[in-house]
């Protein structure tokens, strides 16, 4: 299957965009994160995610970023890999774009799907939103790959937020290796701790809902996610 003419040129105006003006960079910064998170869902009951990602700043305006997870159940595994970069805009409000490509792959069920994620974010210290359709290829049986395009968006709120300790709360049907459904979203609670110049923990509970209609969701799973990252700057 071939993109569609509009979206084509869509991503292609909106990468054009992000990746506009990148001479003369000057590098800031590197970061790395890893996290194991253990989860409960009707689907899967007990299952396993392994992360690890990873960026690099220019300029205090550009990002890259990519990443590998591998979730694992009893009797199934699954591959993820991402890769994105996000540009800041040089307005007097904290305004970017960003753009990724995320890989999801099943291979004991025949399952595949590649997602283009072009979004808009305002993201403050207190609070944030980022929002943007997200267009998938899905492939199940090796049968013909279908298409469909999604809104995503995520919203995110601060409770408190220094440069050693942050916590807050997101909502959102999408993350660093998923991508779900407009109905399919979760609700976390997070937590920053930065110990060292160099090494922060974090920490994530997750509840899992799909099937959202009419203010109504049906529960889907639970998860807590410890990670650790290590920054350069």
């Amino acid at each position: 299957m071939t993109l569609r003419p509009a979206i084509f040129q869509f991503c292609l105006v909106f990468f054009f965009f992000l990746v506009s003006g990148l001479h003369g960079l000057d590098f800031l910064g590197a970061e790395l994160g890893f996290s194991v998170t253990p989860e409960y869902n009707r689907a899967f009951n007990q299952c396993w995610t392994f992360s690890g990602t990873g960026s690099l700043s220019f300029n205090e305006r550009y990002t890259v970023k990519s990443g590998f997870s591998f979730w694992a159940a009893r009797a199934v595994y699954e591959v993820d890999t991402l890769i994105g970069g996000e540009v800041v805009f040089p307005v007097s409000f904290p305004l970017s774009g960003s753009f990724a490509y995320v890989f999801n792959g099943m291979p004991d069920y025949d399952t595949w799907s590649h997602t283009l994620l072009p979004l808009i974010s305002l993201k403050g210290r207190r609070a944030g939103i980022s929002v943007g359709p997200a267009f998938r290829f899905n492939s199940f049986y090796y049968n013909r790959m279908v298409f469909e395009s999604m809104l995503i968006a995520s919203v995110y709120v601060n409770f408190y937020n220094t440069e050693k300790f942050r916590a807050g709360l997101r909502c959102a049907n999408f993350g660093d290796f998923t991508v779900g459904n407009f109905g399919s979203y979760f609700l976390t609670l997070n937590s920053s701790l930065k110990f060292t110049k160099l090494f922060s923990l974090t920490n994530e509970l997750e509840l899992h809902q799909s099937g959202s209609s009419g203010l109504s969701a049906n529960f889907f799973g639970v998860a807590y996610r410890g990670g650790l990252t290590v920054s350069w700057r």
